[in-house]
């Protein structure tokens, strides 16, 4: 099965990091283009089919009129397995730092947490098979391409990824807005998987049972509430600060 992203930067990062993955680029041929003549030296260097086409042909491959001028054709995404995750942080001498996303079902959101995630040093993102946005055109281009630079794993069953977590070592810290322990007066453990519930009903009570931890945001504002995507970032964010703290 085929995916579509588009984007100048993601098409870029995923050209850098996987260039064996394309099938084809296609490229808006109304004018000339500087900001991609990389893609363009890469892609032939690499003896990936280039089309220069009109664009309604991107709009219409796409579903998109935000593509800037460029889509490409990638073979199937390939997701990792936890072990793969947990193989990846013992490489680099470091104690796991994992993403668990209990149904998010946004694509945007999806990509943002990824991008996020990448940012601040997360060795890896699970999210479930079902009722879960997965790796799309939309979700590479939320990223900006930061899916090729961190592992994903899909699985059946979160509750049953936590546990082989926990076997692990690994602490699992919750979040909710009705916990009554602050992100501000909490220390992340440095193992650690931090679970994101979905858009509007949060983490699942069966999940939510077995987080060892459960901590909230504290806000001011009149609205109660944050978009799960800048949650999640606020929440990686601290995690990684206490671990940098914790290993001084």
């Amino acid at each position: 099965m085929r995916e579509i992203i588009y984007g100048v930067n993601p098409v870029r990062e995923v050209l850098k990091k996987r260039p064996d993955r394309f099938i084809s680029i296609l490229i808006y041929e109304g004018k000339e283009r500087r900001d991609i003549h990389d893609i363009i030296a890469v892609a032939k260097k690499n003896g990936i089919k280039i089309e220069f086409v009109d664009k309604w042909r991107i709009d219409r491959l796409t579903g998109s009129n935000k593509h800037q001028g460029v889509a490409a054709e990638l073979r199937e995404f390939i997701y990792s397995d936890i072990a793969d995750i947990l193989d990846s942080a013992r490489k680099k001498g470091d104690k796991p730092f994992i993403v668990i996303l209990d149904g998010i079902e946004d694509p945007q959101n999806l990509g943002a947490i990824i991008r996020s995630a990448h940012c601040f040093g997360v060795h890896g993102v699970i999210i479930p098979k079902d009722r879960s946005a997965s790796i799309t055109g939309v979700v590479y281009k939320a990223s900006a391409g930061a899916v090729e630079y961190i592992a994903v794993a899909r699985v059946v069953n979160i509750s049953r990824a936590i546990d082989e977590l926990k076997e692990e070592g690994l602490w699992i810290v919750g979040a909710s807005s009705e916990a009554k322990t602050s992100i501000l007066d909490f220390n992340f453990p440095e193992s650690v998987g931090i679970v994101i519930g979905g858009e509007g009903r949060g983490i699942r009570p069966v999940v939510m049972e077995r987080c060892d931890y459960i901590v909230s945001i504290p806000m001011k504002g009149a609205i109660s509430s944050l978009n799960a995507s800048v949650a999640s970032g606020i929440l990686i964010y601290e995690a990684m600060r206490a671990r940098i703290k914790n290993k001084t």
